[in-house]
């Protein structure tokens, strides 16, 4: 891979961003909000995921890039609100990175071990905060797939140190256990199932795997069976 400046390609990439805004640009570029945009920032985002777990660099640079359009498109329009541009974005998550990493830019507790740096993670976040959402709630946006969000919601629980706040390993595991054996038998409510998941998040958690990514391999492959018969 030669060497390029990224600098150049962000150039051009903005410029034409600008382009197409303006009044002799592209109408439905022009017409677009933040809001209406917002529904293409997660499908895009899902699709580099489906790239991602191919393995296609091809396909994976693609997706990277239209993802990057979502940016920079956002960016655009709040540059012409007069609020932000693409620079302060930017900049804004070049602090960020180096704030949170205090041990590799700050030299500070170099040696550190993982889960201390995952205290010491939250720590700083939790000192940027300014708003009034207690930290458990912070990052975990509502649009996040609920599996998803649930395992966000179980890790930031144990970082904090709060796992006994969770629902009672033992009885759920009694009802796993009763629905394993008689589950024909039993009516399954929306709360009892809700349960049932959550603890099923846990035990990825504790296991040290992604639920989401096993059960979307676990579909893809049942997928790709079905379509073979």
């Amino acid at each position: 891979m030669t060497h390029k400046d990224p600098g150049e390609s962000i150039d051009k990439l903005l410029k034409i961003m600008r382009d197409l805004r303006a009044p002799d640009g592209c109408p439905w570029d022009a017409e677009q909000t933040p809001e209406s945009l917002a529904p293409y920032i997660l499908e895009e985002a899902c699709e580099l995921i489906d790239a991602i777990e191919e393995g296609d660099p091809d396909l994976i640079l693609d997706e990277l890039g239209d993802l990057l359009l979502q940016v920079v498109f956002q960016a655009q329009i709040f540059t012409e609100r007069g609020l932000f541009d693409f620079c302060d974005v930017s900049t804004c998550i070049a602090e960020k990175l180096l704030r949170r990493h205090p041990h590799v830019f700050a030299r500070e507790s170099h040696d550190l071990p993982a889960t201390d740096l995952d205290k010491q993670w939250e720590k700083i976040k939790t000192s940027e905060a300014t708003h009034n959402k207690s930290c458990l709630a912070d990052h975990l946006p509502g649009k996040l797939p609920a599996l998803q969000r649930a395992q966000k919601l179980i890790a930031k629980t144990y970082k904090a140190e709060r796992q006994q706040e969770l629902p009672d390993y033992d009885e759920i595991s009694v009802t796993i256990q009763t629905l394993a054996a008689h589950g024909d038998d039993i009516a399954l409510n929306e709360e009892a199932l809700g349960m049932l998941l959550l603890h099923l998040v846990r035990m990825s958690h504790d296991a040290g795997l992604d639920a989401e990514t096993a059960l979307r391999k676990t579909t893809r492959r049942l997928l790709q069976d079905l379509d073979k018969r």
